[in-house]
């Protein structure tokens, strides 16, 4: 059981195929203690991918255009949910509160920061663990459109079998969050999870087998 205090929920982007995120979000909205959401890129990163292959841009200015792919996800996610909030400072998210959720707008906080390289190794998953840190959040859940079959698991492996983006496991280790990998096997029965206090999915071990 996690503890008490706003939560980092993690939606990956690819949720947004079947609206997978809407009932996500439904049962993340359950948990009292609040939380935040950190968006996925989904199509819109995609587009910022496409856009690379073709203009030849920098990987500095795809992860600026990355980043902003991010808050269209978090506004067109939120568009369903007109009583959440967006929030991009981190004074206001340190003051989500019981019942509260909130969408993350990364780039006001992540953009040019020294820890956060700006290439393709940082995506969304990295940068929710990344605001678990800065936050020091008693949990983060990483909602995935895929499940994994095991019991717990180490970020070392989920980096080796791209399921998280190669840095994720260093911020994982340097993080005291609880941290869960979700799927949508976990989907039926998240929203009563949450609400006992609980946090779906399996356990990611964030410091064993950690990459430095």
């Amino acid at each position: 059981m996690a503890a008490l205090g706003p939560i980092i929920v993690k939606l990956g982007g690819s949720l947004a195929r079947e609206r997978h995120f809407a009932r996500w979000i439904e049962a993340v909205r359950q948990y009292e203690s609040g939380a935040i959401i950190v968006p996925g890129g989904g199509p819109f990163a995609d587009c910022v991918r496409d856009a690379q292959r073709t203009m030849r841009f920098s990987d500095a200015a795809a992860h600026r255009m990355a980043l902003l792919a991010m808050e269209q996800y978090a506004i067109a996610c939120a568009s369903s949910f007109p009583e959440m909030v967006l929030m991009s400072e981190e004074p206001q998210l340190r003051l989500i509160g019981r019942g509260r959720v909130a969408f993350w707008l990364p780039g006001r906080m992540a953009l040019g920061v020294d820890d956060l390289p700006e290439n393709w190794q940082v995506t969304s998953d990295s940068l929710a663990a990344w605001l678990a840190l800065r936050l020091e959040a008693p949990a983060l859940v990483i909602v995935k459109s895929i499940d994994v079959k095991t019991d717990r698991i180490t970020p070392g492996p989920l980096v080796e079998r791209e399921i998280v983006d190669p840095l994720f496991a260093r911020f994982a280790a340097r993080t005291n969050a609880e941290i869960r990998l979700a799927g949508p096997a976990d989907l039926a029965g998240a929203g009563a999870i949450f609400a006992s206090g609980g946090l779906p999915g399996i356990r990611v071990g964030a410091h064993a087998g950690a990459h430095a």
